[in-house]
């Protein structure tokens, strides 16, 4: 009888801890209780459905005990937020962050160490952090382990990367969550440097969908201080723990407090839509830290670049990748005085706003996959190419020219030439940088998404603010939203890009319907695209590589995938052979007063119309994967009212990825807000359309 007493009211303990909160439309509810032994446990349900059952937090603390269990609530405070807030660049001229927050006090009986779990609710998923306040019994601290619990209700369909320490650039996977197995992967796959955390752990944003049709997708935001998290997946029941990214000697996180983790999300809705237009990652970032936004603009630019990539040219001055120098390459060097004022006046010419030049700067003979610290200097310029005469002729023509800093993964060395770098940029009148970080990284054992990285990644658009410069990095930790806070970190890579088609395996026709659902909730990507000549036997005939959509989906990938850094990557000569379809890139807007998410469907299709900033001219992209794609849009996202003249980038009728991938049409109909449009997009194919008003 005395137990059966005890049992019940260790029960009622448990219940009166328990509280519900739940979102502004009452859709998703989370609760937050603990458990008789005193743990940290949630669940969420969405329409009165289950979706992630009781999951346990906490944090594991290095040679002392675990923030984990033994805790008692000691305060709750609750309150609702219903704001709105103006991106400096965006998809949104405007937006709303509504949600309501539950933040639990609670203390450790044994140590009385204090830690806080705050839960914001919006309408379309859930976001928690931990909170480490200002206390005597805990000051500075290392994280060994972090015990955040995702457990899901089913075995779900999943878009999933392995966990790679050092590099997302894979191509997703479309399987049952039970088949997720790092082992069975072909890693030829044209990454350089792989470190791979288990055989069953995967990267976040994971992208899901139930049997019974809820996405869902597991993800963070505001990852500062912090090292990247990633999923370990228990594939028998379908429970994930988060799996925080370690540094050289094993340690995960070295905090001090008062300090907060990064916020850990998961959205969830009946409707895809909700889940690729969702603003939730950016909310939970802080608010822009740079008072003066005047200077940060978008670009549109093109760049001695791509070819390199086909084999053109080369990015060291020997074309040899012979530090000696001592012989001389078959290919010359791409960048030099005359081939960039050749896009310089291609740039000039059709109204682009920048030219990027890589292999710019001496190093290039001997900078990869030797560890060496000293590889570039980030100042001195080839002989052959003239920095100050360059920097001269792009004024005079009224483009800007967009610096290179590759590190070589050699992060101790861009730090400390940093400033002697920007000073560099100031000088010739760079207004933007391309950071790279391919390889090991330098502290040698450091990895690319570890805290240490990703303290670098967020310093370098800290830094570069003081010199009003814009960064967009490459081989970064991919972002979570901190574009908000440093919006002068325009854009950045951080994903299998465009370039991977030029001289790898490429990436398949459904690469690109998955990265809106995963890599771009967090911050606009340079994925590069606009590339005409999809085959890369056109370069070489041995060659067998291309890029694996068709030329009307590269126009298309314009809208789809948000940058408001977008690059015209293919070449001048290419650009005008195909001269019709090139007008599109011309035309089309970088930033954003509205963004209509008109279809959705990850890893099949997805069909998105944007509103330019300050106009009234809307660019329609709809893409699809291998399968050919028929539908139907209404345009009545339009002024009604007003007549439009639409101007339809489309596939030919004999349009095929891979066998007839040059294949357009273009048509120019007139269309008001009463309009429906059908669509016919081929296997791997797009359609892209710029409406104007009619004159």
């Amino acid at each position: 009888m005395k137990n059966t007493l005890t049992l019940c009211l260790l029960l009622l303990a448990g219940i009166l801890n328990a509280q519900t909160i739940q979102s502004p439309s009452k859709e998703i509810s989370v609760a937050f209780k603990l458990t008789a032994e005193g743990k940290l446990s949630y669940s969420v349900t969405y329409k009165n459905k289950q979706v992630v059952n009781e999951s346990l937090l906490g944090i594991a603390l290095k040679d002392i005990e675990a923030l984990d269990t033994g805790f008692t609530i000691t305060n709750t405070e609750n309150k609702s937020v219903n704001e709105s807030w103006k991106p400096v660049l965006g998809e949104q001229s405007t937006i709303q962050n509504k949600y309501n927050q539950a933040t639990f006090s609670l203390v450790q009986k044994d140590t009385g160490r204090k830690l806080d779990i705050v839960f914001k609710v919006y309408d379309e998923g859930v976001a928690f952090r931990y909170e480490f306040p200002k206390q005597e019994k805990l000051n500075y601290f290392i994280i060994s382990d972090e015990k955040t619990e995702f457990n899901l209700t089913g075995n779900h369909k999943v878009f999933w990367i392995p966990g790679d320490y050092d590099s997302q650039e894979y191509v997703y996977n479309e399987t049952k969550l039970s088949e997720i197995d790092n082992d069975k992967l072909n890693l030829n796959n044209g990454i350089a440097v792989k470190s791979i955390g288990g055989r069953y752990v995967v990267q976040s944003p994971l992208m899901m969908k139930s049997a019974d049709n809820l996405y869902l997708n597991i993800f963070e935001a505001a990852v500062v201080n912090y090292p990247v998290m990633h999923l370990d997946v228990n594939v028998a029941n379908y429970k994930m723990k988060s799996h925080l990214v370690p540094n050289a000697i094993g340690d995960k996180a070295y905090l001090q407090t008062p300090v907060v983790s990064p916020w850990r999300t998961i959205m969830v809705s009946d409707d895809a839509r909700d889940i690729v237009s969702s603003k939730m990652i950016l909310n939970l970032n802080e608010p822009s830290k740079i008072d003066d936004t005047s200077w940060i603009k978008p670009m549109k630019y093109v760049g001695v670049w791509w070819e390199m990539h086909v084999g053109i040219s080369t990015w060291d001055l020997s074309g040899t990748q012979d530090a000696s120098q001592k012989s001389v390459g078959k290919k010359p060097h791409g960048a030099t005085t005359e081939n960039t004022k050749r896009y310089i006046d291609f740039a000039a010419k059709h109204g682009f706003d920048g030219v990027l030049v890589e292999g710019w700067n001496i190093g290039w003979e001997d900078w990869f996959g030797n560890w060496k610290e000293e590889v570039f200097d980030f100042t001195t310029p080839y002989p052959d190419f003239n920095i100050q005469e360059i920097s001269d002729y792009a004024k005079s023509k009224n483009v800007k020219m967009i610096m290179h800093h590759e590190t070589s993964g050699s992060v101790a060395n861009y730090e400390r030439r940093l400033d002697r770098a920007y000073n560099v940029m100031k000088k010739y009148g760079y207004p933007a940088v391309k950071t790279g970080y391919v390889g090991k990284i330098i502290p040698r054992g450091e990895f690319h998404d570890g805290q240490a990285m990703v303290n670098h990644f967020n310093y370098v658009p800290q830094r570069a603010a003081e010199y009003k410069v814009m960064v967009n990095s490459h081989e970064s930790s991919r972002p979570t939203g901190v574009s908000r806070t440093w919006p002068n970190y325009i854009a950045a890579e951080a994903a299998r890009g465009n370039e991977f088609n030029g001289w790898s395996v490429g990436n398949p026709p459904v690469h690109e319907t998955i990265l809106p659902f995963t890599r771009l909730l967090g911050g606009p990507m340079d994925y590069t695209p606009g590339v005409f000549e999809i085959k890369m036997s056109h370069y070489d005939p041995n060659k067998k590589e291309q890029v694996h959509t068709t030329l009307a989906k590269q126009l298309a990938l314009y809208i789809t995938m948000y940058s408001p850094l977008q690059m015209a990557s293919d070449l001048p000569q290419n650009y005008e052979k195909y001269s019709d379809a090139f007008q599109f890139i011309k035309d089309v807007a970088l930033d954003w007063d509205e963004s209509k998410y008109l279809e959705a469907e990850p890893g099949d299709y997805l069909t998105i119309a944007r509103k330019a900033k300050g106009t009234e001219n809307w660019f329609v992209g709809a893409i699809t994967d291998e399968n050919p794609r028929n539908t139907t849009i209404s345009l009545d996202f339009l002024t009604p009212g007003k007549k439009y003249k639409a101007t339809i980038y489309q596939d030919g009728k004999t349009a095929h990825w891979e066998k007839n991938p040059i294949n357009y049409e273009i048509k120019t109909i007139e269309v008001t807000s009463k309009s429906k449009l059908k669509l016919n997009l081929a296997a791997g194919g797009g359609t892209a359309i710029s409406i104007f008003p009619a004159k």
